[in-house]
């Protein structure tokens, strides 16, 4: 019998003994007197009065009993009851339609019948099992069975499954009956470390220390093809014990690490189906004999998610060769799906930094301070621009990468290039709010409540003090985004208007906090900047694929002497953020950016 089932069993009496047919000693009753306190008994629930219009009360009591307490009827509806029986004659037959009206919405429905006879204590009804079910013969018992629905799949935007039900043993300890604990955990931890690397001796025993009197320790959760692996080492250890079950997993058990739990965690109602049950007899001996009632279960749909296996495929595997932790996030701009969400090894032990991480966005920032500035109309994009290699403002010197210096240029090489100093001389002469409004116009500092996830777009606080203002303005300061933000930034730029992600179809995301509508003469002056990034700029590896749009970013960290990098770009209906941290400069970002763009094709 699978794990976690149960089942409810009832043992009816076999035939018995019939008292002598004879006289009653009352006179007034009648075999439909007897058939009707039978089954007016058995339907209300007062089995002690049904049992008492029948030959053997006892037995009929303790079956009836049984019965009731392994299907739990929430009522008994009893119709088309006849009765017939001879003139004169005393014996008689009764026929009956029982409905069993069983938690969860089950009705089981069924005819049956019963002899009546008369006894020295009036009419009774002869008991037999048949007068329960008439396929229910002397020394079987009754089994009600659930039989629950395969998981549904979880589906990616094209039909590619993302989660698929697969079978996980978990190993849990029981330490009352392991004996020398010290040798059993240490076993089991040398066994399953290969596994999980947080599973040891130590750690068992650490876990067992916490345990109630009499509970088992849960050790680990295993794929079918891993528990097989190890079976040997473990299957004999005394205390150790097994229990099978069906979950929602990812073929590869990397794979989407800090999205896919979510989802399963999201959509575990909607692929449960309804369970299918039956009504059994089974021998002696538990085995089934022979199905009363069957109600097959119904799968639920597939859940369809928004990602896609292809891209996330293409995220993981640009950000593996990266060193440090790093992060890839992809949104359909013209949608607001999200599409992958990746991180590398180094990064999962922070936790989810793709969704929720707050870093300094560097020169990416630029695209706000670009709209801002573009806004005001105090520039365009060929308007002619200062790039010296450093400005000081107030205290505070600004330097470009390496201090160099361009001279006048225009806006839009300015910003191909990355001069911090232009930048934070734009957002000195705006003010103190111009980047906060911007930057949430963009959609950095909204707020999304996607059902299944946690988010942070990031924030740009208002700056009262010049300084503060350049620096900003070069993504430094106070301002802070996630590579979830930065790639809602830069879907808003390709599709004119903050998306509302979404990370499974049908389930509706809500948003506060969103700025106001992008100007179209500035979003497209923005937009012929970041192309010029890419052909002219500081991301010219990406220049042979096709019509790639971004921006570079390099965030100093700490002590200064460290630096994030970043890129964050679009290309058709796709747009993506890059972080590679304390990578010292832009360009592993830019390299992962061309991984991943290469491997989508």
């Amino acid at each position: 019998m699978p794990a976690g089932r149960r089942v409810a069993v009832v043992v009816l009496a076999g035939m018995v003994g019939l008292s002598a047919a004879g006289c009653g000693l009352f006179a007034d009753s009648g075999p439909e007197d007897a058939i009707t306190g039978f089954l007016g008994g058995l339907s209300s629930g007062d089995v002690a009065a049904a049992a008492s219009f029948t030959d053997s009360p006892d037995a009929a009591r303790e079956s009836l009993e049984m019965a009731r307490k392994a299907l739990s009827p929430e009522s008994i509806k009893i119709v088309d009851k006849q009765v017939r029986h001879a003139s004169g004659a005393d014996n008689g037959t009764a026929t009956y339609q029982l409905s069993w009206n069983l938690p969860r919405g089950r009705v089981w429905t069924y005819k049956a019948d019963a002899q009546v006879h008369s006894t020295q204590d009036g009419w009774k009804v002869r008991w037999l099992p048949t007068a329960l079910h008439p396929q229910l013969a002397a020394q079987q018992s009754i089994a009600l069975k659930a039989d629950p629905p395969d998981l549904a799949p979880v589906l990616d935007r094209d039909g590619t499954p993302l989660l698929r039900p697969q079978t996980v043993v978990s190993v849990v300890l029981d330490p009352a009956k392991a004996g020398d604990l010290v040798a059993v955990t240490d076993k089991l931890g040398a066994a399953l470390n290969r596994f999980e690397a947080s599973v040891t001796g130590q750690s068992i025993r650490d876990g067992v220390k916490t345990l109630k009197p009499g509970s088992g320790y849960p050790v680990v959760s295993l794929r079918a093809n891993s528990y097989q692996e190890v079976k040997p080492e473990i299957y004999d250890l005394p205390g150790v014990r097994f229990s099978q079950q069906e979950r929602l997993l990812p073929d590869d058990k990397n794979f989407g690490k800090q999205v896919l739990p979510a989802v399963r965690s999201l959509v575990e109602d909607q692929v449960e189906g309804s369970a299918g049950w039956r009504v059994v007899t089974l021998d002696t001996g538990g085995g089934e004999i022979v199905d009363l009632h069957s109600e097959h279960p119904k799968p639920a749909p597939a859940v369809v998610s928004t990602l896609s296996v292809k891209a996330q495929g293409a995220a993981e595997r640009a950000l593996a060769p990266v060193p440090t932790a790093s992060a890839l996030v992809a949104i359909q701009p013209s949608t607001g799906e999200l599409l992958a969400v990746a991180q590398n090894a180094p990064a999962d032990p922070q936790g989810a930094i793709a969704l929720t991480g707050r870093f300094p966005p560097g020169s990416t920032f630029k695209m706000a301070t670009a709209v801002a500035a573009l806004s005001a109309g105090t520039v365009r994009a060929d308007s002619p621009v200062d790039c010296p290699g450093t400005a000081t403002f107030e205290n505070r010197t600004v330097p470009n990468e390496g201090k160099f210096a361009l001279g006048v240029v225009p806006l839009s090489t300015a910003f191909a290039k990355s001069c911090n100093t232009t930048f934070a001389k734009l957002s000195t002469d705006l003010p103190p709010a111009a980047l906060t409004d911007a930057a949430r116009d963009l959609g950095i500092g909204a707020d999304f409540v996607i059902p299944g996830l946690t988010t942070i777009t990031g924030s740009s606080p208002p700056a009262n003090t010049v300084a503060q203002r350049a620096e900003n303005g070069f993504g430094q300061g106070t301002v802070v985004a996630s590579p979830f933000g930065l790639a809602v930034a830069t879907a808003t730029v390709q599709s004119g208007k903050v998306p509302v992600p979404t990370l499974v179809r049908g389930m509706a995301t809500t948003s506060s906090g969103l700025g106001k509508p992008i100007k179209p003469e500035v979003l497209d002056a923005l937009r012929g900047m970041m192309r010029e990034v890419v052909t002219d700029g500081t991301a010219t590896l990406l220049k042979p694929l096709a019509d790639v749009r971004g921006k570079t970013g390099t965030a100093q960290f700490g002590d200064g002497t460290h630096s994030h990098g970043w890129f964050v770009g679009y290309t058709g209906d796709l747009a993506f953020a890059v972080l590679t941290t304390d990578a010292g400069t832009s360009r592993p970002a830019v390299e992962a950016a061309q991984r991943f763009l290469t491997g989508l094709g």
